[in-house]
C-alpha cells in the first residue's frame, strides 16, 4: 500500500519520499519514482525512537515535506513528534488489528488513532478504533485497500510464467492445487491448513505455502513435522517468497487464509478474487467485507481444519463451467469495489482535506 500511495503521489506531480530501514520492496518503490530514505525506523528501543524523530525532524525541514503518513507504530511515534515540532499535517493508517495486553500496549498502539487524519483499512478496523480511542469522525476515513486489476487479470499472464512455477515447486498440472499465500507465522493458520489437507476426499490436493519464514526456521521446520505426523508431507510445498502472486494464483484451484486471528483487512483475498480463483477465508476481519458468502469465495470458521476441508472439497468439486462463472463474477465483484485507483484516489483526497 506505501508503494501504491507513492505511486500515485509521484503521478499527481508531487514528490514521495519513503522512510524505511529498506527490504525485498524497495526496488518496486523506486520504480515508481519514489526515494528510498535509509532511516533504522524498524527500532522499537523509546531512545531510538527519538532519536529518530530528529533524523525525521530535519529531513522534513531540509526536503521541504509538506505531510507525513505513518503506516506502523515504531515510525509513526517517531514521525508524531516530529511533525509536531514541524507543525505539519500527520496521518496514519491503522493497517492491524492490534493486541492490547495492559496500558502500556494500548499506549503505544494508539499513536495510530492520533493522526490527523486516520486510515482505517477496512469497517472492522474503524469499528475497533472507534471503540478503543474514541476517535472523532471528522478524523476518522475508512479506505479498504485495492488490487491492481491490470496486474491481476486472468487474461495477462502468460502460460510460461505458470509452468515455470510449476516445475520450481514440483507440481503435476493436473494436481488440485491449494494455495496459501503469506509469511510463515502461526497466527497466519499454516497448520490449520495441514491438518485440513489430511481430511480432504481429495487425496492428491497439494498445498503450497508462499511466504517468507523471515527467519521462523523452527516454524517452518514445525509445520514438515505435523505433515509428516499426519501422512501428507508429501503434499505440501514450502517455497518461501514468490515474486509473482498473479501467476501463482492462477495456478491454483483455491486460494486459502486461514488467520487464527482477525485479518485487519486481507489483501491476497482480493488479488485472489481479482484473478476469479476460489478464495476460503476465516469468518472474521476484514474477510467479512471482501468475500460475499458462496458466491465469490466461502467463509468458514477460524482453526477450524474440518469444516476448511469441506469448503476446500466444494470448491475442487466445481465443474468448469461453474469456475468459469465464479470466476468472471468475482472479479467483477473486486473490479467493482477494490480497485486500487480507487484506493489511491481516496488517500490523495485526505491529504488535500489537510494541505488546501
Amino acid at each position: 500500500m506505501v508503494i501504491e500511495i507513492a505511486d500515485a503521489v509521484q503521478r499527481s506531480g508531487n514528490i514521495a519520499l519513503i522512510a524505511c530501514e529498506g527490504g525485498t520492496l524497495s526496488h518496486v518503490a523506486q520504480r515508481t519514482g519514489a526515494e528510498i530514505v535509509p532511516l533504522p525506523l524498524h527500532t522499537k528501543s523509546p531512545l531510538s525512537m527519538r532519536r529518530n524523530a530528529r533524523r525525521l525532524e530535519s529531513l522534513i525541514r531540509t526536503r521541504k515535506v509538506s505531510l507525513v503518513h505513518a503506516h506502523s507504530r515504531a515510525p509513526a511515534w517517531s514521525a508524531f513528534w516530529a511533525t509536531q515540532r514541524c507543525k505539519i499535517p500527520f496521518v496514519t493508517t491503522y493497517h492491524g488489528a492490534y493486541s492490547e495486553a495492559g496500558l502500556v500496549k494500548h499506549r503505544y498502539n494508539a499513536v495510530m488513532a492520533s493522526g490527523d487524519r486516520v486510515i482505517a483499512v477496512s469497517h472492522f478496523i474503524a469499528d475497533l478504533i472507534r471503540a478503543r480511542y474514541r476517535t472523532p469522525e471528522e478524523r476518522l476515513r475508512t479506505i479498504p485497500g485495492g488490487v491492481d486489476i491490470t496486474k491481476f487479470d486472468p487474461a495477462a499472464i502468460m502460460g510460461d510464467r505458470v509452468t515455470r512455477l510449476a516445475r520450481e515447486w514440483r507440481l503435476d498440472m493436473g494436481e488440485p492445487t491449494i494455495l496459501m499465500p503469506g509469511r510463515l507465522t502461526s497466527w497466519k493458520g499454516q497448520r490449520v491448513l495441514i491438518s485440513a489437507l489430511a481430511r480432504l476426499r481429495h487425496r492428491d490436493a497439494i498445498a503450497v505455502f508462499a511466504g517468507d519464514d523471515q527467519g521462523r526456521d523452527n516454524y517452518a521446520q514445525a509445520l514438515i513435522t505435523l505433515a509428516q505426523s499426519l501422512g501428507v508431507a508429501d503434499r505440501i510445498r514450502l517455497v518461501g517468497h514468490n515474486e509473482d502472486m498473479p501467476a501463482a494464483m492462477m495456478l491454483a484451484d483455491a486460494v486459502v487464509n486461514a488467520s487464527t486471528d482477525p485479518e485487519a483487512f486481507g489483501r491476497t483475498i482480493i488479488e485472489a478474487q481479482a484473478m476469479g480463483r476460489v478464495v476460503i477465508a476465516t469468518d472474521h476481519g476484514g474477510a467479512r467485507e471482501t468475500i460475499v458468502p458462496n458466491e465469490t469465495g466461502y467463509l468458514v470458521p477460524p482453526g477450524d481444519p474440518g469444516a476448511l476441508a469441506a469448503a476446500l472439497d466444494t470448491a475442487l468439486d466445481m465443474h468448469p463451467d461453474q469456475r468459469i462463472s465464479w470466476s468472471v463474477h468475482a472479479r467483477s465483484h473486486i473490479m467493482m469495489h477494490y480497485s486500487v485507483a480507487a484506493m489511491q484516489q481516496a488517500v490523495l483526497e485526505t491529504y488535500a482535506e489537510l494541505l488546501t
